[in-house]
């Protein structure tokens, strides 16, 4: 008996001594390696110093580096717009098609040997076609008629100048074409001149407007924009990409906001500025809908708040012709029109019809637009635009 209870005693232990290994095993498998210990560099020794000898100055730290400064950004770089001056010198060329139909087209008539009923009534028909007007055309053709009776032997010269002077009286030279652009110095504030913009739909006037923009730079004067086009969701991007070119800061409201707001925060804030000019970008709209043209009525009212408005300039697409004098009528009863720009007058056979216009509404001609580029917006001269359409 005594045997069998040592012998359980010894088994007990030994079970005991083999968990034992078993689990300290496990342990140590899942223990990190232990790091190898660092190894810390004695310090260096220093040489002695020779006696009499003087001691090392201590080594100074480095300069931090300094951080580059940050680059201011660079400025806008900015058109130069050509001269006023200059630009209808491109007439000739640009008037091509209109020279062919009136300038050049009634000098051919005219130089024929035999001006019978048959070549007046060819000429009557060649300024209708021109636009010119009806009232107009026979005005002229009465004229023609007499001096060319009266100069009985008519050389080339000689009607060259008949034709000059009787476009001219026609195209009527004493009409005021001053565009009323410069501050008011004189009222205190002072306050910039106000031109609004106005058309029916498609006929260019956020293009003319931008323009518009460098022809008054190229003047001298500073000009502030005010995007009241605030319909058409790129007018206002559009407008201020041409006021950016030159300079001209533009004001801006939110997409579908009420333009007469917009109108009236761009003259305020022209004041404040110091603007010689604020120039006012409306949206267009169809003669035909009463209310939209009451709204460009409302947008003249409230700009008149802070003073008179100096300009309403119509745009008019000449290759209308007389289709442009309707809508022309109906703005002239809504807002008072002051000047005219007409448009595509380079690409159009009907130069007449700044003739018809100004006749119609009593209204001048102050711009005429003579192509695509951006300083193809030029002064209407009288004597050169004949000179262009005789060639």
């Amino acid at each position: 008996m005594e045997y069998i209870i040592i012998a359980v005693v010894i088994a007990v232990v030994l079970l005991g001594a083999a968990t034992g290994l078993v689990v300290t095993g496990r342990r140590r498998k899942e223990l990190p390696p232990k790091a190898a210990p660092t190894q810390v560099a004695p310090p260096r020794a220093e040489p002695a110093a020779e006696p009499g000898a003087e001691p090392a100055a201590e080594p100074r730290p480095e300069p931090a580096a300094e951080a580059p400064a940050a680059e201011a950004p660079a400025a806008p770089v900015l058109d130069v717009p050509e001269p006023t001056a200059g630009r209808l010198v491109r007439l000739r060329s640009r008037l091509a098609r209109s020279q062919n139909t009136m300038g050049k087209g009634l000098l051919a008539l005219l130089s024929r040997d035999h001006l019978d009923e048959d070549t007046w009534e060819e000429i009557e028909e060649l300024l209708l076609v021109a636009d010119v007007g009806v009232a107009p055309t026979q005005e002229l053709v009465e004229r023609l008629r007499s001096r060319v009776k009266v100069l009985g032997t008519r050389s080339q010269e000689e009607l060259t100048a008949l034709l000059r002077e009787e476009l001219t009286t026609l195209v009527d030279p004493t009409m005021d074409r001053t565009l009323h652009t410069a501050r008011h110095a004189e009222e205190e504030p002072p306050r910039p001149a106000v031109v609004l913009v106005v058309g029916v739909n498609g006929v260019g006037k956020t293009t003319t407007s931008g323009k518009l923009a460098r022809v008054l730079v190229a003047d001298g004067r500073t000009v502030l924009l005010g995007a009241a086009d605030t319909f058409r969701a790129a007018a206002a991007d559009q407008l201020q990409t041409w006021g950016e070119r030159v300079g001209a800061r533009t004001v801006r409201g939110p997409e579908g906001g009420d333009p007469a707001s917009v109108a009236f925060e761009a003259v305020k804030q022209g004041i404040a500025e110091g603007a010689d000019t604020v120039l006012v970008d409306t949206a267009g709209r169809l003669h035909t809908k009463t209310g939209l043209m009451d709204e460009l009525g409302k947008v003249k009212r409230v700009v008149e708040k802070h003073g008179s408005v100096d300009e309403v300039l119509l745009v008019l697409d000449a290759t209308t012709g007389q289709n442009g004098l309707v809508q022309a009528k109906v703005f002239a009863d809504v807002v008072d029109i002051t000047g005219i720009v007409l448009t595509k007058l380079d690409g159009t056979a009907k130069g007449g019809i700044v003739v018809a216009v100004q006749r119609q509404l009593g209204v001048p001609v102050k711009l005429i637009g003579l192509g695509e580029g951006a300083d193809d917006l030029a002064p209407f001269d009288p004597a050169g635009f004949v000179d262009a359409l005789i060639g």
